[in-house]
């Protein structure tokens, strides 16, 4: 009795939360009807899609042609699909109190919503269609942390424990390094927003001075990358990523860090190239027509369609090594120069600064390409891109970015443009066209 007295019976919430609120359980039900809902309607209309397909097999061609959006709308259904499923499982753990199993489905929701969120800045800019599903990704964000209290109470756990480490790291001149030695610095959020935000201002004042010695010499052009500051995030991005996936082999040979770094650093560029001309029209480099040392073509420009080059992997391979090798020690220890009391705070307001600076920057090429493409502006968003950012103000700011709607994949635009492809095609094309707006 006097045991049973000294040490009661573990709540529900101390046990695992078993039961979980009743307003989760109305948000499960809701996801689950949701994703019954959903799953025949994708259906139906991929069967449509195969239709189209069919009628017309050059509509899954790759190029310049209105049809792009179809294949972009295609994997959009097989990743709503996929979601949908996601959904049914995410509703049924949490009406059924399966706290764990929603957290690990919560990911898995996380992930997909992300990439839908791509997909649709592809084909429809940014705009208010973007609002309901980033919505919905806050909620998974939200639930994913809070969702199963056992995994909560150790999280706190581990946050306490860490900020007492962190204390005694700092005394000890180091702070930032990973502490099981396993790789050269710990890849917490501190770490690797101060790793991108460094690197894309070096990166900006490599590319300037790279367009000044070499492209154009004496000629110096803006190669900024947002729409405030000195940053180039395609760099940021990029030594993030290398951070990653280097961080355990600092010490590897210096020709392992250079391919990896090459690889890594060429497809970034060659995909972000790619979203930027399908979302918004915009080329802000193309190396296609180079050669390897003017003997013959370059392959990797040629395979690549000029998003990325043998020149630049290789250029990308030796930022890498040095990024890894000198400049990563030096960074941490300026890092470390921040005070202790205002490490995370200033750290959270940079990155809520630069978050902001990256969605206007968005909404500022949304709205140039509308513009370009003979949209007028309706809404007060579009009203005040077009007071404050207009083509002059944006050609200026990004002065290696040209805007070609033709090349992008979306389907949202009314200008001549759009209705002179329209009146173009045939009618398989304009079924297809029609089908990719309505899965919209």
């Amino acid at each position: 009795m006097a045991a049973t007295e000294s040490h009661p019976a573990p709540t529900a919430a101390e046990a695992g939360g078993r039961n979980v609120p009743f307003i989760l359980k109305v948000y499960g039900a809701l996801c689950l009807i949701d994703g019954v809902v959903t799953i025949p309607m994708v259906v139906l209309f991929g069967a449509m899609v195969a239709w189209a397909l069919s009628v017309d097999p050059s509509l899954i061609t790759i190029g310049t042609d209105p049809t792009l959006p179809v294949v972009m709308t295609a994997l959009s259904v097989v990743i709503t699909l996929a979601n949908a499923f996601a959904l049914i499982v995410f509703g049924i753990s949490l009406m059924r109190s399966r706290r764990r199993n929603a957290a690990r489905w919560s990911w898995a929701l996380i992930a997909a919503s992300v990439v839908q969120l791509i997909i649709s800045i592809m084909l429809q800019g940014v705009g208010t269609h973007l609002i309901a599903p980033a919505i919905q990704l806050a909620i998974l964000i939200s639930l994913s942390v809070t969702v199963d209290p056992t995994l909560r109470h150790e999280r706190h756990m581990k946050r306490v424990l860490r900020d007492a480490e962190d204390r005694q790291a700092a005394a000890r001149g180091m702070l930032g390094r990973d502490p099981e030695g396993r790789g050269y610095l710990e890849l917490n959020f501190f770490n690797l927003f101060w790793v991108f935000a460094v690197c894309s201002v070096l990166g900006l004042l490599i590319e300037v001075a790279y367009h000044m010695l070499v492209v154009d010499p004496g000629v110096y052009q803006d190669r900024a990358g947002l729409l405030f500051g000195p940053f180039s995030p395609i760099y940021g991005f990029g030594a993030v990523l290398m951070t990653v996936a280097l961080n355990r082999f600092y010490k590897s040979s210096p020709v392992i860090i250079f391919v990896v770094s090459a690889v890594i650093g060429g497809l970034f560029e060659a995909a972000v190239s790619w979203f930027m001309q399908a979302g918004f029209g915009a080329v802000a480099w193309d190396y296609s027509g180079q050669t390897i040392l003017g003997l013959f073509p370059d392959p990797v420009a040629a395979l690549m369609g000029g998003r990325t080059s043998t020149l630049f992997m290789c250029m990308w391979g030796a930022l890498g090594l040095v990024w890894i090798r000198l400049c990563l020690p030096r960074l941490l220890a300026l890092v470390n120069l921040i005070p202790w009391k205002l490490r995370y705070s200033l750290t959270a307001v940079c990155a809520v600064l630069m978050l902001v600076n990256g969605v206007m920057t968005l909404e500022a090429l949304d709205c140039w390409f509308e513009r370009v493409s003979g949209v007028p502006a309706t809404s007060p968003v579009e009203e005040f891109y077009a007071r404050y950012f207009d083509n002059e103000y944006m050609a200026h700011r990004f002065e290696s970015m040209t805007i070609t709607p033709e090349d992008s994949t979306r389907v949202d635009t009314a200008g001549e443009l759009a209705a002179a492809d329209i009146e173009a095609e045939g009618p398989a094309e304009q079924a297809a066209a029609a089908l990719a707006e309505d899965s919209l």
